[in-house]
């Protein structure tokens, strides 16, 4: 799992533990499971904005380009990384930041 170790996981759910703040930080995911519920049958609203993503080797449900183009009319950045995975922020940082900077890029140099 990248750069995690027992240590680093310990810290992370006692942090969440300690301040109380799990549930809060599961909301996420459950607005997102009732949205998916209040939402099927519709058709998906049409995402006007430009959108980007790196694709993580190591995530849960991998995200193929032909996909990300088909659900984003205007992808701006794709690209695979080579590590990391569901939790890639924590798992390698410098290859997040790299990323995200590389992805708000193309955005940046089209604005001025």
């Amino acid at each position: 799992m990248g750069n995690i170790t027992r240590d680093h996981i310990l810290d992370n759910i006692t942090l969440y533990w300690l301040t109380g703040t799990g549930a809060s930080a599961a909301r996420l995911y459950w607005e997102g499971g009732q949205a998916a519920v209040r939402g099927a049958g519709r058709p998906r609203p049409e995402m006007n904005l430009p959108v980007g993503l790196t694709a993580f080797p190591g995530e849960i449900f991998p995200a193929p380009r032909s996909w990300f183009e088909k659900l984003y009319p205007h992808p701006v950045y794709f690209h695979a990384a080579a590590r990391g995975g569901h939790f890639a922020a924590w798992e390698e940082p410098q290859l997040f930041s790299e990323e995200l900077r590389a992805g708000f890029r193309p955005m940046r140099e089209t604005t001025g």
